[in-house]
């Protein structure tokens, strides 16, 4: 081997340099926070309630967990008697030496790529909490116990599962599928509601584009919301569902349940595997198809990932107005190509998704997350363009220093009754836009 080989560090190397490292602010606050971190005494006493819920001995109730803390006969004190007892909740029931993390509201995710070497994501970005397991062999204790929760299996023979429990969605990797030993990675649902005016607070969207939003919903256009993971569309969705007439019936159709509309009249639908024969199967296509027998006046898809689309087109095209669901997209423009990739799934030919697409939907709300945090990037029209493929002319752009019209404002502004009186930004085309003069119009809603 020579000597530049020996001097370059492994990937390995790296990863355990990073893991020893004191860079990472905030680390030690969140390790402390588990009582397994700093009771020694409270780790031994936990290990002892779950040897006696393996055994049958107590039941997984609060009740019986409090029995058998207080019958172990260790003068805990009532501080110390609470802190077990939790222990053991988190132990047998919840999250384990994660459970800490569920209350910090501004996590959203949670991250375990080993022992020592846990993230959380959320309002501020990723983040590095170091160490919070003694093994790998507890991470994957904690994986399966979690699938198992969910009524699926994790082992050898299934070694990457993905779950969904009580406001969690989980997902679990075992080696060797996995090169670095258990992986999770747990998505956390938050109740919590936000207003557009929330949202407008937060940077998140413009004033202008609130309106402009305001005013697609009120108008009854389809739309897409679209961007990269983690950059808020299942929020903006919810969001912007909460500003429908209380009048009209909400149909959500999706993968996981995590949307949450303020709106009084909705209802879920959510997709099912299949037990371990495999039977059992309720997928996204036929939940869309069953959706429509359910008197939707909004048909809502969390996320079109699949050959649901096809369904979802042919719904918003036979009179289903004021629809939406999102999709993953690196920006608006690749939304078109993102379409045409998902409907090849279920059998449709570009032309024809170019026609059906251009026919239903109206607007494409794109989101992005850089340095500044989460923003509504633009919003544009889907339609056809000359060649007879499909693009997004922008309506409104904003790259984080201001809101500005673009070559579709004119369009947009009159399918959705702009009062002309009302101030309207000022950039005249997007940069690096070029017109479409012979694109071709939907229908007016």
């Amino acid at each position: 081997m020579s000597a530049a080989a020996e001097a370059t560090p492994t990937r390995r190397q790296l990863r355990a340099a990073l893991r020893n490292s004191p860079e990472s602010p905030g680390a030690d606050q969140w390790a402390q926070a588990d009582p397994a971190a700093t009771d020694p005494a409270g780790a031994v006493m936990v290990d002892s309630v779950r040897r006696a819920v393996l055994a049958g001995n107590v039941r997984v109730t609060g009740a019986a967990f409090a029995d058998a803390v207080g019958s172990s006969g260790r003068l805990l004190g009532s501080q110390g008697t609470l802190s077990v007892l939790d222990h053991v909740r988190a132990e047998l029931k919840g999250l384990g030496p994660l459970e800490h993390l569920l209350e910090e509201e501004s996590v959203t995710d949670i991250l375990v790529n080993g022992p020592d070497d846990v993230w959380v994501d959320g309002s501020t970005g990723l983040r590095r909490i170091g160490r919070a397991f003694t093994s790998d062999a507890e991470v994957r204790a904690l994986a399966v116990r979690l699938v198992a929760a969910g009524g699926r299996r994790l082992d050898d023979g299934c070694p990457a599962v993905d779950v969904r429990l009580d406001g969690l969605r989980v997902h679990a990797v075992l080696p060797p599928i996995s090169t670095a030993g258990t992986l999770l990675s747990i998505r956390i649902r938050r109740p919590q509601e936000f207003a557009l005016t929330d949202l407008v607070d937060s940077g998140t969207v413009a004033p202008q584009m609130a309106e402009a939003l305001t005013r697609m919903i009120s108008n009854r256009m389809n739309f897409l919301v679209s961007g990269a993971t983690g950059t808020g569309k299942t929020t903006l969705l919810s969001t912007l569902l909460g500003l429908a007439d209380p009048q009209e019936r909400v149909v959500l159709v999706e993968d996981a349940a995590e949307l949450n509309p303020a709106h009084v009249h909705t209802v879920g639908l959510q997709s099912r595997h299949g037990n371990l024969e495999g039977a059992g199967v309720l997928d996204l296509t036929e939940l869309v198809r069953q959706a429509l027998r359910m008197r939707p006046d909004r048909l809502v898809v969390g996320e079109c990932r699949g050959a649901e689309v096809r369904e979802l087109l042919a719904a918003m095209n036979t009179g289903h107005d004021g629809g939406g669901a999102t999709i993953h997209a690196n920006s608006a423009e690749a939304v078109p190509a993102r379409l045409i990739a998902l409907a090849a799934l279920a059998g449709l030919a570009p032309e024809t998704v170019a026609l059906q697409a251009a026919s239903a939907l109206d607007v494409v709300v794109h989101l992005t997350r850089d340095a500044r945090g989460r923003r509504v990037a633009s919003i544009g029209l889907l339609e056809l363009g000359r060649t007879g493929g499909l693009v997004v002319r922008p309506v409104l752009t904003d790259s984080g220093s201001g809101c500005h019209r673009a070559a579709g404002w004119e369009e947009f502004a009159d399918r959705v009754r702009w009062p002309e009186s009302k101030p309207d930004p000022e950039l005249p085309t997007a940069t690096g836009f070029v017109p479409e003069p012979e694109a071709r119009s939907r229908r007016t809603r």
